[in-house]
């Protein structure tokens, strides 16, 4: 007869626990890069060759590895003008990409050197292009705006999935991501990210036409996020969900990347069991996000990820220390608690917005070094962030 003492007993109860656990997140998270694809990089049409040679750095790859496309000021133009004013716009393209189509999973996005544009206004945006399920890097050499980031995305999936987006839908997208970026400057980057993700997705889900009803939405999203949105604000969302409105969207894709971003259903734990296994040493999923170099950007610049929010979601609810706390418990000694720490608990304090929008004001460029100010002539002296043709804001 065999006997099991207390100790088998609860180590046998752990790894059923953490059996079941996996076997249910594993489903999760069969995230896996289109098998007809390939990876493509853009890279703005006014960088150095130095510029060029530290942006493939950054990316973690290298020319050979991938099909390069160069995007100029003509193409940001194509989609841009009507929507984005010609400051916004600019004369120069600074803006690169790095681009890997998937076939589950939603959508990914990491920005570095970024400021008027985040990771979620980008991947809620590629959204509305019709994109379902992709990672992306999108960055810079110096610091910029961003608004043109979004063309070479669009360009670049294109090319590595070899589907071709509506063309009305891109123009939305280009909107959309002005707008949010335009709204973001009065009332917060997260706050405007927020609100325009949860009114898109009221107007796609319950199929809302009307305008009165789109209104009623944008008010009610406004109030949940506690901003004050002016007529001409109100108005222009309206208008810009009206056009949304027409074009049939795979209701459930949307939703996983918007989820994603809000740090709640499946893209939520999806998103927690990513950074437990970078936690405990193990390969993270993000694809290609995960092979970034920040420190080729320098100290300076202002990185953003939507995978970084997931995690501060679950850290701001209190979520985190319990989940890292259960799976220690897995494999520490049978004597530790696996409670977490009251310092624990106290360094994950939700990061205000005031903090994003002081990054987005004074983010430092490097344009002092030769190696990244070479196209960045047009740009004044001062440390204010340029827009995409170099010029201070």
């Amino acid at each position: 007869m065999v006997f099991f003492t207390p100790i088998i007993m609860k180590r046998s109860k752990k790894a059923i626990a953490f059996i079941l656990i996996f076997t249910v997140v594993f489903q999760l998270l069969a995230v896996t890069a289109s098998a007809d694809s390939s990876n493509v990089v853009t890279l703005g049409a006014n960088i150095s060759e130095q510029q060029k040679a530290d942006m493939y750095e950054y990316f973690g790859t290298t020319p050979e590895k991938v099909e390069t496309i160069v995007v100029n000021n003509s193409d940001e133009r194509k989609y841009m003008e009507g929507i984005a004013t010609d400051a916004q716009i600019g004369r120069k393209t600074f803006s690169c990409s790095y681009i890997e189509p998937t076939e589950s999973g939603g959508i990914q996005v990491k920005t570095a050197n970024l400021t008027f544009v985040t990771s979620s206004m980008i991947a809620s945006t590629l959204a509305t292009s019709g994109i379902e399920n992709c990672n992306v890097v999108a960055a810079a050499p110096i610091a910029v705006s961003g608004t043109g980031a979004l063309t070479g995305i669009m360009m670049a999936y294109e090319t590595a999935s070899g589907k071709e987006l509506n063309e009305d839908q891109k123009e939305a997208a280009v909107e959309e991501l002005v707008t949010t970026g335009e709204i973001a400057d009065s009332v917060g980057q997260e706050q405007a990210s927020a609100l325009m993700n949860d009114v898109k997705q009221q107007v796609i889900e319950d199929d809302l036409t009307d305008a009165s009803k789109i209104e009623d939405a944008v008010k009610d999203a406004a109030d949940k996020q506690g901003v004050s949105l002016t007529d001409e604000q109100i108005e222009k969302i309206v208008a810009l969900m009206k056009t949304i409105s027409q074009y049939d969207y795979d209701v459930k894709a949307l939703k996983k990347t918007l989820d994603n971003l809000e740090g709640k259903g499946e893209g939520f734990f999806a998103g927690i069991w990513n950074s437990i296994k970078g936690f405990f040493g193990g390969d993270s999923d993000g694809g290609i996000i995960n092979d970034t170099k920040d420190s080729v950007l320098g100290s300076d610049a202002v990185v953003n990820s939507t995978l970084d929010d997931i995690k501060d979601s679950a850290e701001e609810s209190g979520l985190w220390d319990k989940i890292t706390a259960f799976f220690k418990g897995l494999f520490g000694s049978d004597d530790e608690s696996g409670s977490p720490s009251d310092s624990s608990t106290e360094s994950s304090q939700p990061k205000s917005d005031s903090t994003s929008n002081d990054s987005k004001k004074n983010a430092v460029d490097d344009n002092s070094s030769d190696s990244k100010s070479s196209n960045n002539t047009e740009e004044s002296s001062d440390s204010s962030v340029p827009t995409e043709d170099g010029q201070a804001q």
